[in-house]
């Protein structure tokens, strides 16, 4: 008899918050002091991996399919060896589990094996008393499942939640715990799910607020309470000793692919391979120059190569190494990723070539469970031998199988085998079939150490040089792009324009047939930003509005904060004023401090967020720019790139304070000069008097309106999250190649990328922008545009073979 205090954290459906709240919970209550173990129903290996993150201890699995049902509570309390309870997240739905299977390997279901009380999550934000029926039939459905408590999250407020908890308190069963809505603690999304927790510099800390979230708000005591009342188990733990014979007493080294491209394999497999005598050695193929010392055996699990294609590739040595190794007779298993690394390319990206087969990505996401049976004898086993398994990938490989196929699945034969390979898509859980685990052990303890192939490295490069510019404040990312070239130089969305968009720019021309009219437009912004008519200037784009500016007053003592766009510094030149620079410092991530601008300034002009550090600067500190016969303009051309556009100040009122918008950037239409200006009436008064007559055409006067209407507002936040998202691939990819970025909320990142970087870059076909033309900087910087992934897994491949030597 073993006691095991343990809950199942299930929900209605996905999306409801299971991953949140279970490993919010783990993290809570290990922060409390007590021995957590973390459990997951169904294959998925990413929320193992935060709930690791948050126990100190390896996360399990628990799949009926995978292993069998009946090793759910061996599994359970191997896992939980050593705990104070377990707490394990349950998979979609409550009831759902293998299509056509009646509920077959479902959460309830393990719950049933288990025989472990269900904590029920429920998204209550649209809805309220209805939550009470949801919670009445979940409870209800099914005999054999308890729901001993439940969690409401995403509340709106504490009405609602009391509304909610009433009806909820109907059915019998306690309520828990309250969450409110807080995207801080959510994990960012990939195509195949959630990011793994090891590719997340930041997660420790998310797990640090999630766990305090959670102590707030969920009652942890009565948790416990329900994790108490799971009765006794009397089976035995599972042991990976009793599954495997030992075949070697020498230590055979099994090097086992990690990192942050290769963040998944079943704890279970490492422990029956060292159980079976060998001695497992992880290795980094993204950063390891070769395998570990002693190599006999090579275990390539799952993650996403096609994400880190760029580090994966540039990794020369390791790629010839392991090469060699697989072609030389190393046993090997590759699964999933393991095989799209062996193969020659994926997406175009250099691997290590041990298959003739090449892998891309596609649309179609393939996630299925499978019942294999090994198509010849091979690494793993004889001809027949039954297997289950799971896939999970966008990818497709061409071929799918090789002279000889790893495995028949419904009848069709897939992946590639031999005497020392086993290379398919398929996932297994050796704990359930360890006969595979015995054979590759077996394998690897008959094979004679790796002695590693001569080391193929990017030999060094004499630094290019970068051309020396008349009049560098002039050079704008245009002038970087060429015939061939891949443009990551211009700041320009590359989305299609929206169609009343395209509208407003038709109807417009049609409308040119009379001067321009800018009512209308001065309206709209002024409806936008909850100003008055007076308040607002509609100009040619930005450029335009610094030459206003420049000519609205005789400035005493312009300032240009600096690093940013240099128009305004060419505009004020050009109207024969000197411009006083102040430099923000990279060792200080570019951050500004008041202070450092001259008392006497009577015109402060800073960029937020700024271009091209990306620097977001707090509302507070720009305000506190602002002084009595101080003019004061923040250009924030790139605000509307930031999600829900924090720290703009276009609706503050405060005397001598401009705000400059440009229009053209979020919405891809720089050959449409549509831009404002907002502000200071006063202020505003003065640039009106310089601006010529009819400056702004009637297309951008109708642009200016539509970009500024409840249309744009409603998908102006999309896109802004959309480049959120393909700016931290961008930045992790660039970490990977060990290149250091500043922080960024612009659709552009500044990379210190070392002397020459920029002209080797060119040479290779693509275009950056050079950021020596940028007062602070220096050649070893460039700006870099944010792109969809596939064209910045391209850039950062190239980037690993042609900047090698910086």
């Amino acid at each position: 008899m073993v006691t095991l205090p343990r809950v199942l954290v299930a929900a209605p459906a996905s999306g409801h918050g299971k991953t949140t709240i279970a490993t919010g919970l783990m993290a809570a209550l290990a922060a409390r002091g007590h021995v957590v173990s973390g459990h997951k129903v169904g294959p998925d290996y990413i929320d193992p991996g935060y709930h690791a993150l948050a126990t100190g201890r390896p996360g399990r699995n628990l799949d009926p399919h995978l292993t069998d049902p009946s090793l759910m509570v061996p599994l359970l309390l191997h896992g939980a060896r050593g705990a104070d309870l377990a707490v394990v997240e349950g998979v979609m739905g409550l009831f759902d589990g293998q299509i056509g299977g009646d509920g077959f390997a479902s959460s309830a279901h393990v719950a049933a094996l288990t025989r472990t009380p269900v904590v029920l999550v429920v998204d209550v934000s649209h809805a309220s008393r209805s939550i009470g029926a949801v919670v009445h039939g979940m409870a209800t459905f099914e005999p054999g499942v308890t729901i001993a408590g439940v969690v409401l999250n995403k509340a709106g407020s504490s009405r609602h939640a009391t509304e909610v908890v009433r009806a909820v308190e109907r059915t019998g069963v306690p309520v828990l715990g309250v969450l409110g809505r807080d995207q801080g603690v959510s994990a960012p999304s990939r195509h195949l799910g959630l990011v793994p927790a090891a590719e997340r510099d930041e997660a420790a800390a998310a797990l640090d607020r999630l766990a305090e979230q959670v102590t707030a708000g969920i009652d942890l005591d009565a948790v416990l309470d329900v994790a108490r009342t799971a009765p006794a188990l009397t089976e035995d733990p599972w042991s990976p000793a009793d599954h495997i014979m030992r075949v070697a007493d020498n230590s055979p080294v099994v090097a086992v692919a990690a990192g942050r491209a290769f963040t998944f394999r079943y704890a279970e497999t490492t422990e029956l391979l060292e159980a079976a005598g060998c001695t497992v050695v992880p290795f980094d193929p993204a950063h390891d120059r070769r395998l570990p010392d002693g190599t006999r055996g090579i275990y390539l699990g799952g993650g996403f190569p096609e994400v880190h294609a760029a580090a994966l590739s540039a990794n020369t040595s390791l790629r010839a190494d392991l090469r060699e190794a697989v072609l030389d007779g190393v046993p090997t298993v590759a699964e999933c990723a393991g095989l799209l690394y062996l193969c020659r390319s994926v997406d175009g990206h250099p691997m290590v070539g041990a298959l003739d087969a090449d892998a891309v990505m596609t649309p179609r996401l393939t996630l299925s469970y499978r019942r294999p049976t090994l198509h010849g004898d091979q690494l793993l086993g004889a001809a027949g031998t039954e297997a289950t398994a799971h896939e999970f990938h966008r990818t497709t490989v061409t071929p799918v199988h090789g002279d000889r196929p790893a495995w028949s699945v419904d009848g069709s034969a897939v992946g590639f085998a031999g005497p020392t390979l086993s290379a398919s898509y398929l996932h297994l859980h050796w704990a359930g079939h360890p006969q595979l685990a015995q054979s590759f052990a077996g394998a690897v303890a008959a094979a004679g150490p790796h002695t590693g192939a001569v080391a193929v490295d990017v030999l060094p490069q004499e630094p290019a040089t970068t051309e020396r510019l008349d009049d560098p404040l002039r050079h704008h990312g245009d002038a970087e792009l060429g015939d061939g070239l891949v443009d990551l130089a211009v700041n320009v969305s590359r989305l299609p324009r929206p169609d009343w968009l395209e509208r407003a720019l038709a109807e417009g021309v049609a409308a040119s047939t009379s001067y321009p009219d800018a009512t209308a437009a001065h309206a709209a912004v002024a409806r936008r930003h909850g100003r008055g008519i007076d308040d607002v200037l509609v100009t040619a784009g930005a450029a335009e509005a610094f030459l206003l500016m420049a000519r609205a007053r005789r400035w005493r003592r312009p300032v240009v904060v600096h690093p940013q766009f240099t128009e305004p510094d060419v505009a004020l030149r050009s109207a024969g004023h000197d411009v006083t620079h102040v430099v923000c410092r990279a060792e200080d991530d570019f951050a500004l401090v008041p202070e450092d601008v001259p008392e006497d300034a009577d015109l402060v002009v800073v960029g937020n967020p700024t271009n091209p550090t990306g620097r977001l600067h707090p509302a507070a500190v720009l305000r506190a720019l602002c002084r009595p016969g101080r003019v004061v303009v923040v250009d924030e051309a790139f605000m509307d790139f930031v999600p829900g556009e924090t720290q703009s100040l276009a609706a503050h009122r405060v005397p001598g304070l401009l705000v400059v918008r440009s229009l053209t950037k979020l919405w891809s239409m720089p050959g449409i000069r549509a831009g404002y200006v907002v502000g200071d009436a006063a202020v505003v008064a003065d640039l009106r008097v310089q601006q010529a007559p009819w400056s702004v055409s009637t297309p951008a006067l109708h642009a200016v309106v539509a970009a500024t209407g409840p249309q744009a507002a409603a998908e102006t936040y999309g896109r802004a999250r959309q480049v959120e998202v393909h700016r931290r691939v961008l930045v992790d990819g660039l970490a990977e190649l060990g290149v250091p970025t500043a922080a960024s909320s612009g659709p552009f990142v500044l990379a210190r990328a070392g002397t020459g970087a920029h002209a080797r870059l060119r040479e290779a076909g693509i275009a950056v922008r050079r950021a020596d033309t940028f007062p602070g900087l220096d050649d070893g910087w460039v700006r870099l545009a944010v792109r969809e992934p596939s064209v910045t897994r391209h850039l950062l491949t190239t980037w690993g073979v042609h900047t090698a030597c910086t």
